[in-house]
Order: C-alpha cells, then structure tokens, then sequence
C-alpha cells in the first residue's frame, strides 16, 4: 500500500547528487515530500516534478548557528507534518534530524528514520567552537531520545560508538548501518586514469575538518620538487563556523600551487582527468567524493579516520594509502609513492571500483534502504 514519506535536507544539491535515485525508487511507489533549504541548482526542480515529488522550500544554513533561521525551520516542518500527517519521516543530516526527528514525534508519525551521514566538527577534538559542540551533543541527545517509532541509520559503525561513548544513545535504540549513500556505477564509469601527466584531485567544501590545509600544504611541498605535478580542488567556499581562514582561502585562490574550481555542477571531467583523489578529513560519515573516483578507476589517498578508512579495502586487493589526520610529511610521502610509482595508479584504481562494486553499489544501498524503512512491501 502506498505511503506518504516525508524527506527533510539542509542542501537540495546533497538531495540530488547523494539521494536522487533513493527518492527517485521511493515516489515509484508512494507520495513523496521534500522538505529543503531553497532549490538553486538547474533543473532540480524540473526533475523532482517529473518524479511526481512535492517539494518544501525553506531558508536554512546547515553549516551557521542562528537561532532565528532554526526556530523558523522548526516551525514551518511542524506545519508541514501536521498537515500532511506523513507515514515515513526520513531527515539526514544533522539539523534535520535534531528538529525534525523531535517535531515528529510530538506529532506521533508513526516511523521516524533520521540518518547521520557523519557527526562533524561537533565530535573532533579540533572543534573550534566546543559550546556550540556541547549544544549540539545535548540537543541530539534529547531527539533521539528512546521510542518505538524511532529507528537510526549510520554510515559507519565508528558514529554510532561514538554516541554510545558520549550517552547519547543507548544500546536499547535501535540503529543500522549502511555503506554510505552508495555511488551510481553507471553514472561514475570507468575511465583509465592519466599516468603520464600526473595530477591529484581534492572535492570538499573548504572547511577545516576536510583537511584543506593538510593537501595545500602537502601541494606545495611536491610542487617544489615535482612542478609538472597538479593539483586541484573542487568546493564550496562559504558560510559554515568551520569555514578556513581568509588568509588559506586567499592563498588557494592565488593558483600558485593549487588550481581553484570553485563548486561544479559535475565532477565527472575532473575525476577523469585525475590519476588521485585525495580527503585528507578528520571525521565522515561516508566520504562520497572517495566513492566516485574509485567507481571511475581512481586511486585514493585519506585519513586513518572515521568514515574515511572504511574507503580502503584493508582485506583484499589493496586501492589507496592512508595517513594520520593532519599528518603533512605522510601525505607528502603518500603523494610520492604514486608519483615514483604510476603502475600503482592503475591497480590501485582497478582495484577501487571493484571494492565500489562489492560494496557501495548505490542500488544495493538503496534497496536495504526501503527495507529499513519499511517501504519495500507491497
């Protein structure tokens, strides 16, 4: 039987690009609402309506504390869900599931299914901003507060440790784990990675939990002894308490020593033309930009870290490297075993996708997906 489901983002670009074909195979068989900070991205909203889905648009940053936007987020989704009373609320991220797994259960839906993609700054002990952090640990606490209705999803099993650790949640909750958000294997398809002209690739907005620091400086220190050696770097620059420092934005932007593309629309050129995808990040949930260069054949290159690690393939045919967090001289010396060592881009991409294809295959992904929810029955 059909059922209403209600989807709450704090970035309609994550809700296309990461969750598009999950919505898309949701609203194949039941009514869909979207619920999303403003559409800016060409034909999102065409192609939500072509999937017969409602959309909801409302004013939120994600990434800024503002208590005024907050209490009218919070507000507007109360009226949404009184008045469309849905069956399924599926929030990810954290805003939303704060606020949006509270008001759901004051107004008794009957499955509420918030999903952490990654718990952020607010769990690193590089946080700047450590009251923001404690608000946002209590507040989370209190959401998720034990019940029936609830059911949380995690994209690696270090999170939900982690809120195990801190006694946010208990082991009485119920929680799954999923690999990610999965990567579409027909869309990000392979391509044979450029050896010759070697160049590497970062994707991350420029914040200073995704090691933006760590690959510009690690890009200096090769340029300067290996000047034909690339790098770029494709992410938002904006509003967020993490954002870098004027002074490394500045430096970035100068084109010296990293090649600045700003935010794309497709990252698929820039993969190709890759040999490396490096995310030096301190914590993930599941790193999406990694997910794609393997599916298109890249090697990798991360942090020993939450979310990160669980990229490389530690059990079979080996696809990337991996460095301590904030570790320049280990990053520098990752950059060069691929450098001195180009077969190793080619195996190491090969391997990748195969290790994409065992497990992060966004339709295996996304039809656990519909069973956790409860939306894969006739």
């Amino acid at each position: 039987m059909a059922q209403t489901v209600l989807i709450a983002c704090d970035s309609s670009k994550s809700l296309m690009d990461f969750r598009g074909n999950l919505v898309e195979l949701i609203a194949q068989q039941h009514k869909v609402h979207v619920y999303t900070p403003g559409i800016m991205q060409p034909g999102f909203r065409e192609k939500l309506k072509l999937m017969q889905v409602e959309v909801h648009e409302i004013e939120l940053n994600g990434g800024v504390v503002s208590v005024f936007s907050d209490l009218t987020y919070m507000i507007q989704l109360y009226k949404l869900m009184k008045n469309i009373m849905p069956d399924v609320f599926f929030p990810y991220t954290l805003k939303p599931v704060i606020y949006g797994t509270l008001l759901a259960k004051i107004c008794h839906i009957k499955s509420i299914t918030p999903m952490l993609t990654g718990l952020g700054y607010n769990f690193t002990s590089t946080s700047k901003n450590k009251l923001v952090s404690h608000i946002t640990r209590w507040l989370l606490k209190f959401s998720l507060a034990k019940s029936k209705r609830l059911k949380i999803i995690f994209h690696n099993n270090d999170d939900y440790q982690t809120l195990l650790q801190y006694n946010i949640l208990t082991e009485k909750h119920q929680a799954v784990i999923v690999n990610g958000s999965g990567v579409d294997l027909d869309h990000y398809s392979y391509c044979e990675p450029n050896a010759k002209n070697i160049g590497f690739l970062m994707i991350a907005r420029l914040i200073n939990a995704k090691g933006i620091r760590e690959y510009y400086e690690a890009a200096k220190n090769i340029r300067m002894r290996f000047p034909e050696v690339t790098f770029n770097l494709i992410g938002a620059y904006g509003d967020n308490v993490d954002v870098i420092d004027d002074e490394l934005y500045i430096k970035i932007c100068n084109g010296d020593v990293i090649n600045y593309c700003g935010e794309v629309d497709d990252v698929r050129p820039y993969i190709q033309k890759a040999s490396v995808v490096v995310l030096p990040s301190y914590r993930e949930g599941m790193p999406r930009s990694l997910l794609e260069g393997m599916a298109m054949g890249r090697a990798i290159i991360t942090c020993d870290s939450i979310g990160c690690r669980e990229t490389i393939n530690c059990e079979g045919a080996i696809n990337g490297l991996l460095v301590p967090v904030k570790n320049v001289p280990e990053l520098v010396a990752r950059m060069e075993f691929f450098i001195n060592n180009t077969e190793a881009i080619y195996s190491y991409g090969v391997n990748g996708l195969a290790y994409a294809r065992e497990k992060f295959d966004v339709h295996q992904i996304n039809a656990r997906m519909l069973k956790i929810m409860q939306l894969d029955k006739e």
